[in-house]
């Protein structure tokens, strides 16, 4: 279980050094919805689900579609019929 824990931490760690250094606004938060949702994860692991269910609903739900949302809304993020 421990090994597990290890390797989160280490996916964690890596989504946040890689999340400023991507250079497209959408893949940097897909990086950090991924980064919410293994945060989740160790959360649970650790026995605190409450904890875990906030991550994954606040920091991986709510505010990666406001993300993805104002991505839209900026134009970022196009349409394939507007192409």
């Amino acid at each position: 279980m421990i090994v597990l824990e290890y390797i989160l931490l280490a996916g964690v760690i890596g989504c946040a050094i890689a999340a400023p250094l991507c250079r497209r606004l959408l893949a940097s938060v897909i990086v950090y919805i991924t980064m919410a949702l293994l945060m989740a994860v160790l959360w649970a692991l650790l026995q605190s689900p409450d904890l875990a269910i906030t991550e994954a609903a606040v920091g991986a739900g709510v505010t990666g579609i406001l993300f993805l949302l104002t991505l839209k809304r900026i134009h970022a993020l196009r349409d394939r019929s507007d192409a």
